[in-house]
């Protein structure tokens, strides 16, 4: 079983694609140059929308 579900993978999917495009911004307004900020809004997103996505952890 995965951990995402297919809502949170086709929000992720299209963030990729806005990126790529390169016309994908942060909630600051300024371009997003890394693919690992690109994927964390995606995640972001897909949380905000009710997607099966795994909870936040925390670095320790």
């Amino acid at each position: 079983m995965s951990k995402y579900g297919p809502k949170a993978a086709e929000k992720v999917g299209k963030v990729m694609h806005e990126f790529k495009e390169g016309t994908l911004k942060s909630s600051s307004g300024d371009k997003v140059t890394s693919r690992k900020q690109a994927v964390a809004i995606g995640i972001s997103e897909a949380r905000e929308a009710g997607g099966k996505v795994p909870k936040k952890t925390t670095k320790k």
